[in-house]
């Protein structure tokens, strides 16, 4: 099913509305510049295509809108950690309901600003008190801003990422750059490896890099393209392909989903920021395309 062609249960603008799939809300912009889709379920932006170009954002043909687990594919926001250090793995954000506080839009593309707040459930996994921000700004490019702030009375650290599913034509005909030549190898029971700085995928691929440029470059060649991903607010970058004997283990992914997707995240790793009382932070992503 096209998401895009859902049916709209509330216009809050020309370029701004509300519609609903399986039971998620879903903020769907269709500007001069671009569209997209923002599942309030997550936060989840589930896709981008800027206008007169292909789809930018990967969203698996299996994707599940089920309030009780993430969206396959899209921009999760994996927060306030990464990986499985505590439970749930990614963290709470990814499957929390997000509220829609403001949209605003000019001939340059729309905004969308989304908030999370703790709560009662959140303390239960995550003792501590905070406010998120979530600004999208579609137009010809994207830009996420993820901006965590401690509105409690004592210190409190955190990790993430945007978890950012990129669509590429295929995956044998990728390479990436500029990603940096030291990384953390899950496949090989996180190893530090020294490694070279233009990435292509034969196999798996789960890496941390620890040393990234502010901006990666993927070489989408079937497509004649190049997706320009420039982060920053980040300590790492994690680059991620399920190759196709993982595809076939993980929910909502198709056997041979790892043919057309590949992971780029702006990720905060390992210690991660601390924040004192009142203090802010910003993870960021501006994706651009060009020919």
């Amino acid at each position: 099913m096209d998401l895009r062609k859902l049916s709209t249960i509330n216009a809050l603008s020309d370029a701004v509305t509300i519609c609903k799939f399986q039971g998620v809300k879903i903020v769907r912009v269709i500007h001069d510049t671009a569209e997209a889709g923002i599942s309030l379920h997550g936060g989840h932006l589930i896709w981008f295509k800027p206008a007169g170009e292909q789809d930018v954002i990967w969203l698996s043909e299996k994707a599940e809108f089920d309030t009780t687990k993430a969206i396959r594919g899209g921009i999760p926001v994996c927060w306030p950690w990464f990986g499985k250090a505590a439970t749930p793995s990614h963290g709470f954000a990814r499957n929390s309901q997000w509220t829609l506080k403001e949209h605003r839009e000019n001939s340059n593309g729309v905004i969308i600003s989304l908030m999370l707040e703790d709560s009662e459930s959140t303390r239960e996994m995550w003792p501590h008190k905070f406010k998120n921000e979530l600004i999208f700004e579609i137009g010809t490019e994207l830009k996420v801003h993820l901006t965590s702030t401690n509105v409690d009375d004592h210190s409190w650290s955190y990790g993430g990422a945007l978890h950012t599913y990129f669509t590429v034509a295929d995956i044998n005909t990728v390479e990436i750059t500029d990603m940096g030549k030291e990384y953390i190898d899950s496949t090989q029971g996180d190893k530090a490896v020294q490694g070279g700085n233009t990435l292509v995928f034969t196999q798996e691929v789960d890496r941390v890099y620890t040393s990234p440029q502010d901006i990666i470059t993927i070489n989408d060649k079937n497509n004649t393209r190049q997706i320009s991903v420039k982060n920053q607010g980040h300590n790492a970058a994690v680059i991620w392909n399920p190759w196709q004997d993982l595809s076939i283990s993980m929910s909502g992914m198709a056997d041979n989903s790892f043919e057309t997707m590949v992971c780029v995240e702006s990720t905060i790793y390992g210690q991660g920021i601390e924040l004192a009382p009142g203090q802010s932070h910003t993870l960021s992503t501006l994706i651009s395309v060009k020919k």
